[in-house]
């Protein structure tokens, strides 16, 4: 199959992406992560007020790396590691980290709907998002190791945030397989959705805080992400920063007067 991507579809003020390669269970070879790059690129254009990441079809979430002959970057690869090259293997991995910290680092909450397993680096991509929404019988599993790899999507950092170093350690280093509801104990996931129902869960989750304060998300976003890496006092004046300037934008000036008038608020959309 010839025609397949990083799909974006606009749903209001929420985009859903999803990886479209089913038939190699969302796998990312050269052409999936060219499209995934020309993907960001628009959202940087235009951003929505949140985006959905979630894979076609019901089996996968993603794959990860495509390890397939007909995969020119695994040729690449081999030629390199063969040669003890170390030139090609970092432009890969570099690549691949800018294209997730793109896409996590956009200023608007990024949610993974979970269709279908995720492994090696679909699950590094699913736990660096904001939020993530599992289907019941849906696995994640850090598989690198299987292969004498290991995350380069930016997933060990991304994993051990989530859930601390002694449990990161016991899911990469094993590679084991981790069933939805353990994932949500371990606290890797937010929530687990009727089953087949996942990404219409996390598209719900989207779109109702696609219908709050835009400015109001993205600056209590950016403490959000930013408090695990600075000091607290740090991140208690960068908090303070941020809601005095939200307040002198006048966004709050909707939600009060709607609250007033006993009406549901309509949000004007930031500058980007």
């Amino acid at each position: 199959m010839s025609d397949y991507g990083v799909r974006l579809e606009w749903k209001g003020h929420v985009v859903i992406m999803t990886f479209d390669r089913p038939e190699r269970l969302n796998a990312f070879d050269e052409k999936m992560w060219g499209s995934f790059e020309e993907a960001l690129t628009k959202l940087k254009e235009k951003l929505p007020r949140a985006l959905v990441v979630t894979g076609a079809g019901e089996r996968s979430f993603s794959a990860g790396f495509d390890i397939n002959p007909e995969n020119p970057q695994v040729a690449n690869l081999i030629e390199a590691v063969m040669n003890r090259d170390r030139g090609p293997v970092d432009i890969l991995i570099n690549r691949v980290r800018k294209a997730v910290d793109e896409l996590v680092f956009l200023p608007v909450p990024v949610i993974a709907a979970l269709n279908g397993d995720a492994y090696g680096g679909g699950a590094e991509i699913a736990v660096r998002c904001d939020m993530r929404v599992m289907d019941p019988g849906a696995c994640i599993s850090f598989s690198e190791v299987k292969l004498g790899l290991m995350p380069d999507h930016g997933g060990v950092v991304g994993l051990t945030r989530l859930v601390g170093p002694g449990r990161a350690a016991d899911l990469i280093l094993t590679a084991r397989k981790i069933p939805a509801d353990e994932a949500l104990k371990l606290g890797i996931v937010n929530r687990i959705s009727a089953h087949g129902k996942a990404l219409e869960e996390a598209e719900a989750l989207a779109r109702g805080i696609a219908e709050m304060g835009p400015r109001a998300v993205r600056h209590a976003l950016e403490v959000i992400r930013r408090t695990p890496d600075i000091p607290q006092r740090e991140a208690l004046d960068l908090e303070t920063e941020k809601a005095v300037t939200l307040i002198a934008s006048g966004e709050c000036y909707h939600g009060i007067l709607a609250f007033l008038e006993k009406k549901k608020p309509e949000f004007p959309d930031p500058p980007d």
